[in-house]
């Protein structure tokens, strides 16, 4: 959105009058012109006001051809309050001055009649305006002035602080910590060194605990393997017993057997005796009633009962004799056995109680090796942190020298910055002594040469504020003065004057580290 305002003013023969004014709004860019020409006097009134934004603001005014009265006024917001615009009042010069400065001015007697000019009353109402912006850009230069007399108390407070800071000798600081820091790691060293011996023989005394628990684990597994062997001819042992006593029983059965077979015998035997003698004497009979022979059949009865009771008494004498011949071997091995499991009872007795001593004893040996890791663990964990907070200790110092170095390069840095500062804000301070004498001159009747000043404001933070002269058009130039009409040229990016054939700008207050947001001022 682009809005032009252009008001310009009749020429008269012998005097003029014109006023215009334009008010600017944030997002626009606007042009402004006004002006006054006559042939003998005129007066022009311009009044400007930006409402915000990032405005560039060129006023420049001059005078007729033969003589005329310029008055001009502009506002803007910049950093660190407002800053009011310039009055120029201004006799008349030649289009070209010569070099050497400013010559006598000759006065137009006719411009000293009165002029009957009507005032409009609004003109009194812009009057009484300004005169209350006037008041209040005082107050706001006011304030200015007490923050800048507050920033140089505190730049001379940093001056002081920096001056104690050189004062300081770092290097007597450096000097004086490293012996410090050398005792304390020496005696971190030693520490880690008898840490290191203790450990060493710690380490010999673990291996010689662990040789002598090899040594009883070995002694150990030959005492089980002892202990098994035992047990497994124990049982062999018992196996035999257990086999004999049960060919005992057999044979003790056997011979009740026989015994009883014996028995059955002899009364068979016997019964037969009855049977054969009943049945000889009925044959004898027969025989003697049938053949008359007389048989001695009790000799042959006896020879056969002899025969068969010698046969009898044999066999059981050798029965008896293999009995007894085998009861008393197995009665010896009964006893050798007998002897052999009392001896091996008691030697599984005497394993049992050194295995019972043995495992004390490996136990006793575990609960020291235990001990021994946990004091070896417990030496290493306390090299450990022994270690650990020496390297924390050092770390610190090292982090409290070199924040101590951080806040000696950032005290520097800010020692910069505030002289920046301060070369800026001295700079801005000259600029308003130059503008206040001007005013100063203008109230009291002087006429100085008229100024075109050239204001930027931005709310990103930072302001410029410089002067923007012109080698052909109307401005403030150090050493000479070349007045012809002005245009004043108001834009949103840039200002620059028409007619002009070269500009340029001096910036005061580059790289100031301070951001000043701009304000809007309203009329």
């Amino acid at each position: 959105m682009s809005r032009q305002f252009t008001c310009k003013s009749g020429a008269a023969a012998k005097g003029g009058f014109s006023g215009c004014s334009a008010v600017l709004s944030g997002g626009s860019s606007s042009s402004f012109r006004a002006g006054s020409k006559g042939l003998s006097g005129g007066f022009g009134s311009r009044s400007l006001y930006s409402l915000g934004g990032v405005r560039s603001l060129n006023v420049a005014s001059g005078s007729g051809k033969s003589g005329g009265y310029g008055f001009g006024r502009g506002r803007a917001s910049g950093f660190a309050g407002s800053m009011f615009g310039s009055v120029a009042l201004g006799p008349v010069c030649p289009t070209v001055c010569p070099p050497g400065g400013i010559h006598q001015v000759t006065v137009n007697e006719s411009l000293l009649a009165p002029l009957n000019v009507e005032l409009d009353p609004e003109i009194q109402k812009v009057r009484a305006q300004e005169r209350e912006q006037i008041k209040a850009l005082n107050n706001k230069f006011a304030s200015f002035i007490d923050k800048v007399r507050f920033l140089e108390q505190q730049n001379q407070v940093l001056e002081t602080k920096w001056e104690l800071l050189q004062q300081l000798d770092l290097n007597n600081c450096k000097n004086n910590l490293e012996p410090i820091l050398e005792g304390y790691i020496s005696n971190l060293r030693k520490q880690l060194e008898t840490l290191s011996g203790d450990r060493v023989r710690l380490d010999s005394e673990l291996r010689n605990v662990r040789d002598v628990v090899e040594d009883y684990k070995k002694r150990y597994e030959e005492e089980i393997n002892k202990r098994t062997a035992a047990e497994n001819e124990f049982v062999l042992l018992k196996k035999d017993v257990d086999a004999a006593y049960a060919n005992k029983v057999e044979l003790q059965a056997k011979v009740e057997s026989m015994d009883q077979e014996i028995k059955f015998f002899r009364c068979l035997f016997e019964a037969e005796i009855t049977q054969i003698q009943s049945h000889i004497s009925d044959m004898s009979v027969i025989l003697s009633m049938d053949n008359n022979r007389n048989l001695d059949l009790d000799s042959i009865i006896d020879e056969v009962r002899t025969q068969y009771e010698e046969i009898a008494l044999k066999s059981k004498a050798e029965a008896e004799a293999l009995y007894q011949t085998k009861f008393q071997e197995l009665q010896l091995a009964a006893g050798r056995h007998g002897d052999d499991l009392k001896n091996t009872k008691n030697e599984i007795s005497e394993l049992t109680r050194l295995i019972q001593r043995i495992r004390s004893e490996i136990e006793n040996v575990k609960k020291q090796a235990s001990n021994l890791e946990t004091a070896i663990a417990d030496a290493e964990q306390r090299g450990d942190n022994a270690l650990k907070d020496a390297r924390a200790k050092l770390d610190e110092l090292e982090g409290a020298l070199h924040q101590a170095k951080e806040e000696l390069a950032r005290m520097l840095r800010e020692y910069q910055e505030l002289m920046s500062l301060k070369l800026a804000l001295d700079m801005e301070i000259a600029t308003y002594r130059k503008l206040l004498e001007s005013e100063e001159c203008r109230m009291s009747g002087e006429f100085p040469s008229p100024v075109s000043i050239s204001i930027i404001s931005s709310t990103s933070g930072g302001s410029v504020y410089g002067f923007r002269p012109s080698m052909v058009s109307g401005g403030y130039v150090a050493n000479s003065s070349n007045c012809i009409s002005g245009v004043c040229s108001v834009r949103g990016g840039e200002g620059r004057s028409r007619g002009s054939a070269n500009d340029y700008k001096d910036t005061l207050g580059k790289g100031s580290s301070l951001s000043a947001p701009s304000k809007k001022t309203s009329r």
